[in-house]
């Protein structure tokens, strides 16, 4: 059975994948476009992050970095702030909140300074054909901690936020958001 199951799986991956090549094959040649999707790519000022990409890090956006938090029954600090008046919190609760909003922007646009400064590294190596097997390693590998520890950065102010909500308004912040019809357990997270 689980031999059928795995040569069942790994079919539908297949499908999937040339259906979806196919797709973006067939999407690029009625656009006109001949070559690679990404040559307009090519002038960016790091090539693996867009303006927006760039944009984002700099102003400390979630960029979906807290979804496991989040559509999971744990609030985020600035939807909680966003949500205050309906969520009736205290006056402590306010200031913990906008602290811990303060601190996440602080932490993640720090991080996100450096982890713009690597891509632009791992750019430069490439482009100034300097890039060796143990500098690939090396950069890739710091992006990846920085990244890694980006992500960290906004889930843990979800932990913090829901031991500052009493559970009464973690289950009306899940029914403001409109997570409590979609998944299950979210109203039952515990400060």
């Amino acid at each position: 059975m689980r031999t059928v199951t795995a040569a069942f799986m790994l079919t539908l991956a297949l499908v999937c994948s040339e259906s979806a090549l196919a797709q973006h094959t067939t999407q690029h040649q009625s656009d006109g476009q001949a070559g690679s999707s990404y040559a307009a790519l090519a002038s960016r000022t790091v090539k693996a992050l867009s303006d927006e990409q760039i944009s984002d890090l700099r102003a400390a956006k979630g960029m979906g970095l807290a979804l496991a938090a989040e559509l999971n029954g744990y609030p985020g600090p600035l939807h909680v702030l966003q949500l205050a008046d309906q969520l009736s919190l205290t006056p402590s609760q306010r200031a913990e909140m906008q602290r811990q909003v303060d601190d996440m922007k602080r932490d993640a646009r720090a991080l996100g300074e450096e982890v713009i400064a690597l891509e632009t590294e791992l750019d430069r190596q490439f482009s100034s054909r300097t890039i060796t097997p143990a500098s690939l390693d090396d950069v890739t590998g710091r992006i990846g901690q920085k990244q890694a520890a980006l992500r960290s950065a906004h889930l843990k102010y979800h932990l913090s936020t829901v031991n500052t909500l009493g559970p009464d308004q973690v289950e009306h912040y899940n029914g403001l958001r409109g997570y409590n019809g979609t998944q299950e357990g979210h109203s039952r997270v515990k400060p």
